[in-house]
């Protein structure tokens, strides 16, 4: 009988982990901050990977801020835990800010909206906020 031809391998190799990877992505949990869909996506799909500085930004503080302004488990995170520059932290803090005083007076879902159109003028003002990535920043 002998053992399989290569191609035959590779074949069952790719096959596999194609499986595998499907298989992970259907059973993700949606992100608590997120539309219910693994990347935001209308179709349920993965979007690409955003591609400039700052989408980058956008995403990750948007993300990162919603997240911190819900309350949820990894919200306490530090900002390098979190993948933010120092730049991109501050913002971060901004924006946490200006949607809990959106919250008191409109509520969490005008909070969050808020959120998202904050860090993106942000991001876009400062060029993805990414000249800042030192290791230190002082205290506030």
């Amino acid at each position: 009988m002998g053992t399989m031809p290569r191609t035959a391998r590779y074949a069952a190799h790719i096959l596999l982990a194609a499986l595998a990877l499907s298989g992970c992505r259907s059973s993700a949990p949606p992100s608590a901050a997120g539309s219910g869909t693994p990347s935001g996506s209308p179709s349920g799909e993965p979007s690409a990977a955003p591609s400039t500085p700052v989408q980058v930004c956008t995403s990750l503080v948007s993300y990162w801020a919603k997240e911190t302004l819900l309350g949820t488990k990894w919200s306490g995170l530090d900002w390098e835990q979190k993948g933010l520059s120092n730049g991109q932290y501050a913002i971060q803090e901004d924006a946490v800010a200006a949607g809990r005083a959106e919250e008191r007076t409109a509520g969490q879902g005008k909070a969050l909206e808020l959120i998202d159109r904050f860090v993106a003028r942000r991001c876009a003002e400062q060029d993805g906020a990414t000249a800042s990535s030192e290791n230190w920043r002082p205290p506030t």
